[in-house]
């Protein structure tokens, strides 16, 4: 149990096809490549003994707490900085992957580890051990010279190369070595995943060692690309570095090549230790994705949300799905719709939390939220691909008139059996209602008489049945009296005015049955059953979405409060999980994109709240 470090002890780094946690003794214990959902490379994060890892550290020996370590971010970059503070000396590895920002999936992917001593002297350590296909294949130690060694995997070779103060041995079929660097010097040790079919790769690593220059000219490019695509962020807010690490972080876990983004990096990481919700997240959710691209919009990140466009155009135009719906609530990172779930029964789980599962079934569920959210995030853009474009979009819209009154699965993704949920109407209202303001603003051809009688149908079911008068709330479904945080969404989305007496009653009603200290529960799963074993977490999503819901309720100071407590459960280089647990520690799958999304809406609600309460102070 002590051999996993806590799931918020990590950093995140990526290329935008691929990313690697590094935690902050300078262990690389999760990497997919080439693609964020292709089998592990290292993964001992989910078992620290057949997962696999690659180390590089100080070597502190016996120095105990004498020795510090401390991990941060290069400011507005994912360059990640591991420092190491002993008396002998002060010393720091940082890791960053190069942008590979194009529009074609690369074969072979870098993770550069740069050690640098710049006081004292301090040795260090490397261990690689890579377990290729999630730690199930076997692995032969290829070509070896004294800077260079490739290791053989089944469908992915491991180049690893380091410069001259480096000296490689093998370990069996892995590779280790130790060092020392005095002040003023640099080792580099450079983690090459190379994939294809064994005819296909070159099974030599590609030139030779690279020399300190070459990897300093990376780094900067790495640097480069970060700060000239942070110009476009238009945010000025009063929690500018929080808002610019969710921006680099939803970035991060887009898939350049379709525009696709992950909802996290991680798999199986629970959502309760020991438990079962276990999930495989390194997919696009429709939902996920397309909140986080409005995210970036907001923001002034206009290109990201063309390129989700385009994914979700073509994802239509491919035809209905096995379920018979337009859309599947989820697809792999290139559109592929087929995402079978397996368990890996070989890992013993994250701290013994199994099964561990890899692809995921939800991916089955009729989940009728998706059409709401594709709208909204497209909603947003001055044009939606062309009259193309329009005529697909429309085509959905229409078919929604005649398909959106019908018990679905619902945001949670409960295993529990259909039911006619609240927030799925809600965004089905969302979709025909962003529909008819796009065919009415760009003058579109559209069925607007059968659009608009659909919305108003979907409004009334939900203020008649969605409304629970003993609760004076909106509740979860219409068969229950049990509230669901998912609804704290309906005034951002102008379902209602954030002062109507009904939502701010709903308001108050979650308050006092669902928020727990600025935490906020998804929903009492005990008063409704979602089929899953065991508890969960508060919900980091809602817990912001409850912030952005204070602020556009005039409540300024009480939704500073909750969000600057929310604040401190960040982990140490700005990070969210999905969940918080008991003790304040993160849980589920990591960095979640649900998370930084909503972390953004807030900030940027609850300035436009406090800038309006600071010119209007009487107010």
């Amino acid at each position: 149990m002590n051999d996993y470090p806590p799931i918020a002890d990590h950093g995140l780094v990526g290329d935008l096809q691929t990313a690697a946690l590094v935690s902050s003794d300078g262990t690389v214990d999760w990497w997919c490549t080439p693609r964020f959902d292709s089998p592990s490379l290292f993964a001992s994060l989910l078992d620290s003994d057949r997962g696999g890892h690659c180390r590089l550290a100080a070597d502190l020996g016996g120095l105990g707490e004498q020795a510090t370590v401390r991990q941060l971010y290069l400011p507005h970059t994912p360059i990640l900085i591991t420092r190491f503070m002993a008396p002998e000396g002060v010393g720091e590895v940082i890791d960053f992957m190069e942008p590979i920002a194009s529009s074609a999936p690369a074969a072979r992917h870098r993770l550069i580890r740069v050690a640098r001593v710049v006081r004292g002297s301090l040795p260090f350590e490397l261990i690689c051990r890579p377990r290729f296909d999630y730690g199930r294949a076997s692995h032969t130690l290829g070509h070896l010279d004294d800077g260079s060694v490739v290791l053989h995997g089944p469908d992915t070779d491991l180049h690893l190369q380091a410069t001259a103060q480096v000296p490689l041995h093998t370990d069996g079929p892995d590779v280790s070595a130790r060092f020392t660097l005095r002040a003023g010097e640099s080792a580099a040790v450079v983690l090459t995943g190379e994939s294809g079919e064994p005819g296909a790769r070159t099974g030599r690593p590609g030139g030779p060692p690279p020399t300190i220059k070459e990897v300093t000219a990376a780094f900067n490019a790495c640097r480069d690309f970060w700060l000239t695509w942070l110009r476009s962020c238009r945010y000025t807010g009063r929690w500018h570095e929080m808002v610019v690490r969710s921006a680099i972080t939803l970035k991060l876990l887009t898939y350049a090549p379709t525009g696709a983004p992950i909802a996290a990096a991680t798999m199986g990481l629970p959502e309760q230790i020991g438990g079962e919700r276990n999930w495989d997240y390194r997919y696009t959710w429709v939902r996920d994705a397309s909140l986080s691209v409005r995210a970036l919009i907001d923001l002034g990140f206009t290109a990201e949300a063309e390129a989700f466009r385009r994914w979700m155009r073509e994802r239509l135009q491919a035809g209905g799905t096995a379920s018979g719906e337009p859309l599947q609530i989820m697809y792999r990172v290139d559109g592929e719709p087929h995402l079978t779930e397996e368990v890996l029964e070989h890992l013993e789980g994250y701290r013994r939390s199994a099964p561990v599962r890899a692809g995921n079934a939800a991916a089955g569920q009729i989940q009728l939220d998706i059409y709401g959210e594709a709208a909204y995030a497209v909603a947003q853009t001055d044009d939606i691909g062309g009259i193309r474009g329009w005529r697909v979009f429309a085509g959905l819209i229409d078919w929604l008139c005649d398909h959106w009154d019908r018990p679905d699965a619902g945001i949670w993704e409960t295993r529990g059996g259909h039911q006619n949920f609240t927030y799925s109407r809600l965004m089905t209202w969302v979709a025909f209602d962003r529909a008819i303001r796009l065919a009415t603003t760009h003058a579109r051809p559209a069925d607007l008489s059968r659009w608009r009688a659909s919305r108003d149908t979907v409004f009334r079911q939900i203020t008649e049945r969605g409304w629970s008068e003993k609760r004076r709330a909106f509740v979860q479904h219409y068969d229950t009296d049990v509230l669901d945080a998912s609804l704290l969404l309906m005034p951002r989305v102008g379902f209602l005015s954030p002062t109507d007496p009904d939502w701010l009653s709903t308001l108050d009603a979650m308050t006092d049955e669902l928020v727990s200290d600025s935490l906020v529960y998804r929903y009492d799963p005990e008063a409704s059953p979602d089929g899953l074993r065991g508890s969960e977490g508060t919900f980091s999503l809602c817990s912001f979405l409850y912030v952005e819901a204070l602020a556009r309720s005039g409540r300024g100071h009480q939704a500073r409060y909750a969000f600057d407590k929310m604040l401190t459960y960040a982990n140490h280089v700005g990070l969210f999980a999905e969940e918080i647990g008991p003790s304040g520690e993160q849980l589920g799958n990591f960095p979640q994109a649900f998370t930084h999304l909503a972390l953004v809406a807030a900030a940027l609600a609850l300035d436009e709240e406090l800038d309006r309460a600071e010119r209007s102070p009487d107010v």
